[in-house]
């Protein structure tokens, strides 16, 4: 019950960083760094959520 609760926040988190980016692609000029910190940001989630789909797998609790 948890693990799934857990991926489901962490693929909120991604969705919200994915708008955020797109955010500050369009309005912020060129020096400004918020963009690569958001895609920094949704890289991470997304290796913690592949690590949570294949331990859930491992495990058994999605399987």
């Amino acid at each position: 019950m948890w693990l799934k609760l857990l991926i489901g926040l962490v693929f909120i988190g991604i969705v919200a960083s994915l708008a955020a980016g797109a955010g500050f692609l369009l309005k912020d000029d060129s020096s400004s760094r918020r963009l690569l910190a958001s895609l920094k940001w949704r890289i991470g989630l997304t290796c913690l959520l592949m690590a949570l789909l294949v331990f859930g797998f491992w495990s058994g609790e999605l399987g």
